[in-house]
């Protein structure tokens, strides 16, 4: 990228001394940075850290407590998102803020359009939507309902949205979190070039290397302050991650060691599809005690249905399913977490926790029953020690257990279901993308936590779309395309660009003829 940055041309963008307060808690504190014409600017920073709530300042859907938002030299007016819109901001969230009721193509013009207008307008919406997905390898039905998506289909309407309304300024909060990294290349290139037409972009994420390939500038917050600012071109991931948490960034080793005992096995498993989402077919799993069985593919191939499985959600159609070499039986959640069976949901905002809830409640959602009550009455006070002391060993921060959990950042959220997961010492640990919109802090601890497990005998199924994450951990690894799953591949056996053909589904025609 070049850098414009340096020219003398009035910014497109001022964000001057913001400060915004939720109660005790500082988000940020005095905050202030300017963005140049087709400019890209990195925001980098710790969950928790200030980087959505600031943009949610700039996007006009929380208003700051001191500070003034400039775009292209006006000051825009606090709290007001419409007034972002018409002077060109667009922003694509790191949660998604879609309608799953309603089609793919009027969740994207939903807003930009007269309510009466959108028969009319419908024909050249969706062909302008088909077209803007082609350019952004962005592939979803404009006529699916959204409620059926896959979350990597809904952050893919997510983009097409900010697209769809020609936003000059684009924020960018973790854009690729749920895309392959072809699917990230693409759209790095398509960004390139709207930023060589003039675009200019705010691209919040943890994944360093992108940051690396895609900015101008890098702007590090850490605890709701502006800590640093560097040229990209000049810095390095190492000094990144250091200036993020403030000291020096270690990764958890994973140290070669043999399998133990067989604590899950599937053989032949199918089962039933969901919608447009596949069901597993014929699969064949074994999850060994002491190791991390790592699972590889695109969103929507089949790892949901293999999730809800072993979740007690669904149950086999056919094949057999074995814990500790007992079939499972009369199969179901409540069955699952008595077999020794801890789950890391895929989405720990739908299905992890409870928005609304405060700490303590999520803290025992799973386990409330059979630890926190008797005879039917809720022990408040024992829920509350252990949710206190989820908060002090896993370093969750929020101001204390009555904090409702929506308020927490991604991170926190995290480490609340981790430590819920981990203190009830499971056999058998099901983490489906437990890493998913973290930074390289508490991507680290959540790995290192797993790792541990680890150590202590328990079987990890580690589901992500994070190769590098899959390489990094896994003991084993599995790849799953429309419903299959591929053989085993022991660590450093296969290579990043061998897995890519799996996850296109080339392998498994090629198994097929060799057998």
């Amino acid at each position: 990228m070049t850098g414009p940055h340096d020219q003398k041309a009035q910014p497109v963008l001022r964000l001057s001394n913001i400060t915004k307060r939720f109660g005790a808690l500082t988000a940020n504190d005095d905050v202030s940075f300017d963005l140049a014409r087709g400019e890209v600017i990195a925001l980098l920073g710790e969950n928790g850290a200030g980087k959505t709530t600031l943009m949610n300042i700039l996007f006009g859907q929380y208003t700051a407590d001191a500070g003034t938002v400039e775009v292209f030299g006006e000051v825009l007016p606090p709290g007001n998102p419409r007034a972002a819109l018409d002077a060109g901001v667009g922003m694509v969230h790191q949660h998604f803020t879609l309608a799953g009721n309603l089609t793919v193509w009027e969740n994207i013009v939903l807003g930009t359009e007269r309510l009466g207008a959108l028969r009319l307008d419908a024909k050249a919406a969706k062909a302008r939507i088909a077209d803007l997905s082609r350019r952004f390898h962005l592939a979803v039905d404009p006529a699916a309902k959204v409620g059926r998506l896959t979350v990597g289909e809904r952050q893919r309407v997510e983009i097409l949205k900010a697209l769809y309304r020609e936003a000059r300024i684009l924020i960018l909060d973790e854009p690729t979190a749920v895309l392959t990294p072809q699917e990230s290349e693409a759209l790095f290139k398509t960004l390139r070039e709207a930023v060589g037409q003039g675009l200019s972009v705010v691209f919040i994420s943890h994944k360093l290397h992108e940051v690396m390939a895609i900015s101008d500038r890098t702007i590090v917050l850490r605890h709701g302050r502006l800590v640093a600012e560097r040229a990209t071109a000049e810095t390095s991931r190492e000094e990144l991650a250091a200036l993020m948490v403030g000291g020096k960034v270690s990764a958890p080793k994973i140290e070669a060691r043999p399998a133990g005992p067989a604590l899950l096995r599937l053989a032949g498993v199918s089962t039933k599809g969901e919608g447009r989402a596949p069901g597993l077919r014929a699969v064949d799993l074994t999850l060994h005690a002491g190791q991390i069985t790592g699972l590889a593919g695109v969103s929507g191939n089949g790892q949901k249905a293999l999730s809800d499985l072993i979740s007690g959600l669904v149950a086999p159609a056919s094949g057999q399913f074995d814990i500790a070499g007992e079939a499972v039986g009369d199969w179901s959640p409540r069955r699952a977490l008595a077999r020794g069976i801890g789950r890391i949901p895929e989405d720990r905002h739908r299905t992890g926790t409870i928005a609304d809830f405060d700490l303590t409640e999520n803290a025992v959602l799973e386990t409330y029953a059979q630890d926190f009550a008797r005879h039917g009455w809720m022990r408040w006070g024992a829920a509350r020690a252990q949710a206190e002391t989820l908060i002090a060993t896993y370093d969750v921060r929020c101001p204390g257990p009555e904090t409702r959990i929506r308020l927490l950042s991604g991170g926190n959220m995290q480490k609340l279901i981790l430590g819920r997961v981990l203190e009830t010492a499971p056999r058998i640990i099901l983490a489906n993308q437990p890493v998913r919109g973290l930074d390289i802090g508490a991507v680290n601890y959540v790995h290192g936590r797993l790792a541990e497990a680890r150590e202590e005998g328990a079987a990890v199924l580690l589901i992500s779309e994070d190769l590098d994450e899959i390489m990094t951990l896994s003991d084993v690894i599995h790849v799953m395309s429309e419903g299959r799953l591929s053989p085993g591949f022991a660590r450093g056996t296969m290579r990043a660009e061998a897995l890519g053909q799996w996850m296109a589904g080339e392998g498994f025609g090629r198994a097929a003829d060799a057998s």
